[in-house]
């Protein structure tokens, strides 16, 4: 959530940099900054007001003692007045607050200035690109097909029990699946990040903190009995452990990686572009998030960037990275770096993370705040990223490690396979 000080200070700058999201935010900063207004016209009027009340209790006590009773009744009246102002005055302070708040949760995060302005995918910058695409020998196979001929990954079964987008993992698909999981893991704690399990359902108050709530209801699974919400991401509940807290500055920064299911209900997506792994309602993924100082964020995203760089490479999959525009990055992210590797049996780039910084955009819903080295408290910033996501990982590996024997086992995972071929 925009901050309103930085709203009421920058407006001209936020709705410039807003309109890099191909939006015209003009109107709904008016009516942000009017309401807020009022929220701090209303509070010292409220403020006044107490202050005056217990200005008279105070004085119908002295007055008792003096045994001027008569006195004491009419300040008495004029109190009983004032605290019923009160009362009135601090249930409108709370309407406007909610109303205010709910302005707020519409604006989405002001992109950096290096975001440049776009519509869409197409509008997004290819900043990096590494390895050689492999040549296949005839009649490669896409990953859903290579699936059933070697009974890896059965997508019908897992219609039958579910519906599609679940699929059931199988035999060495079922311990590939695994070893992707417990080497991301431990390439994330090698580089430092500690590891957690955490909940995969969070209450709405987490939904709220990460910003998955209020923008994203129809994209999450919710328990309506419990008032609970399927994960979408790792990111909400480990960004969540530190809602509410205040980080001395020595513990900064925080690195973080969890594996977690995921569900997402994408809904609306259908087509052969979707087909397989490509496209999921539950996976597997593997994430990293930190929390960091305001001024070293930015080479945090950085070192982000050249962990999952390094982890690719390791796996020797082709791979590009994109600076995301304006009109295609999420709604709380600043900053977003999207990693796509390139699947050769359906010679198309498929996106296996998203890198991004946050800066006070959460930390402002989370209230997650460090105290400086003058002891005051500061918004950190937060960043997450995919380290990674397995569903395209695994088809990139399946299409471009396939020969005419099997499926090779890139080397970096057959310490955590135990076999070298899927034949």
């Amino acid at each position: 959530m925009l901050q309103i000080a930085f709203i009421r200070e920058n407006q001209e700058q936020v709705v410039k940099a807003l309109a890099k999201r191909n939006l015209d935010v003009a109107d709904l900063l008016k009516e942000v900054l009017d309401l807020d207004e009022q929220r701090r016209s209303t509070q010292v009027e409220l403020d006044n007001v107490l202050a005056e009340s217990n200005k008279l209790s105070k004085s119908i006590g002295e007055l008792m003692k003096k045994g001027e009773k008569e006195q004491a009744e009419l300040i008495k009246e004029t109190s009983s007045n004032l605290r019923e102002k009160a009362k009135q005055l601090n249930e409108d302070l709370g309407q406007i607050t909610k109303n205010l708040t709910e302005k707020l949760y519409t604006l989405p995060n002001t992109p950096a200035d290096i975001v440049p302005a776009g519509k869409d995918a197409d509008d997004n910058i290819n900043i990096h690109q590494w390895g050689e695409i492999p040549t296949l020998h005839q009649g490669a196979q896409p990953h859903w097909e290579l699936a059933k001929k070697y009974d890896i990954i059965d997508f019908e079964l897992g219609n039958k029990i579910t519906g599609a987008g679940f699929p059931v993992y199988k035999n060495k698909g079922a311990r590939l699946q695994r070893a992707l999981i417990n080497y991301f893991l431990d390439k994330n704690i090698q580089a430092g990040y500690k590891e957690y399990q955490v909940p995969h359902l969070i209450n709405e108050a987490s939904g709220i903190g990460t910003g998955q709530l209020p923008d994203k209801e129809g994209q999450m699974y919710h328990s309506t009995v419990d008032d609970l919400y399927l994960i979408p991401t790792a990111e909400v509940p480990v960004t969540n452990l530190f809602r509410d807290v205040i980080l001395q500055e020595s513990e900064l920064p925080v690195m973080c990686t969890a594996y977690t299911p995921c569900f997402r209900r994408e809904a609306g997506s259908y087509g052969a572009h979707v087909r397989g792994l490509n496209r999921l309602h539950q996976f597997d993924k593997v994430e990293i998030v930190r929390v960091e100082r305001p001024e070293n964020s930015y080479a945090a995203l950085d070192t982000m960037v050249e962990h999952i760089k390094g982890i690719l490479e390791e796996l020797k999959l082709p791979y590009r990275i994109l600076r995301l525009c304006g009109g295609d990055m999420g709604f709380t992210s600043a900053l977003t770096y999207d990693f796509e590797v390139f699947s050769t049996a359906q010679d198309r780039w498929l996106e296996i993370s998203s890198v991004s910084n946050f800066e006070t955009f959460q930390s402002n819903r989370l209230k997650l705040r460090f105290k400086d080295k003058e002891g005051k408290n500061q918004l950190a910033h937060t960043l997450n990223g995919s380290s990674l996501a397995l569903p395209r990982v695994l088809a990139g590996i399946l299409e471009n490690y396939q020969t005419s024997e099997g499926i090779v086992i890139p080397e970096a995972l057959r310490p955590y396979t135990g076999f070298d071929i899927i034949d």
